[in-house]
């Protein structure tokens, strides 16, 4: 699927439908809304975030970037919905992101996912992220997959 790619404020309906549906999703798999370790993101620690939009201009996805410590960043609330899945829009939205992250002077992108998201981690692993010890507010979490990957 051919998508545009632009940033977003975090507040816009359309970013917020996006994470709402990932949230809801999230909870369906985990069984519950305890799943998340440290401090949700928000407007102010999430300084770039990209909403992918498909031809009709309806919002298929999203993802963000909260930077670390200089020359890291985490990806947050990446996020395809179900119809979209599997079309291209993951990847073109990961790639929008390690773009942005480069220009931002990141060379370490970092990320966490679930043990309920075997896909996730499949996707993530296929794109060149490899596994690494949980970091940060994810050490010693069960739940926890942490990922990471040196930008060229």
């Amino acid at each position: 699927m051919v998508v545009s790619i632009d940033h977003e404020p975090w507040e816009s309906s359309d970013a917020a439908r996006l994470r709402a549906a990932q949230r809801a999703e999230l909870d369906a798999r985990y069984g519950g809304d305890d799943h998340e370790p440290g401090a949700p993101p928000t407007a102010e620690t999430v300084s770039i975030f990209l909403v992918a939009r498909d031809p009709a201009g309806t919002a298929v996805g999203c993802g963000g970037l909260r930077l670390l410590a200089p020359g890291s960043a985490e990806i947050k609330r990446m996020y395809v919905t179900p119809a979209a899945r599997g079309t291209g829009v993951a990847v073109a939205i990961l790639r929008a992101l390690e773009h942005e992250a480069r220009d931002a002077g990141v060379r370490t992108l970092l990320l966490e996912t679930g043990t309920a998201q075997p896909d996730a981690m499949r996707f993530y692993e296929r794109e060149g992220y490899h596994r690494i010890d949980n970091f940060g507010p994810y050490r010693g979490e069960p739940l926890s997959r942490c990922y990471a990957r040196d930008l060229p």
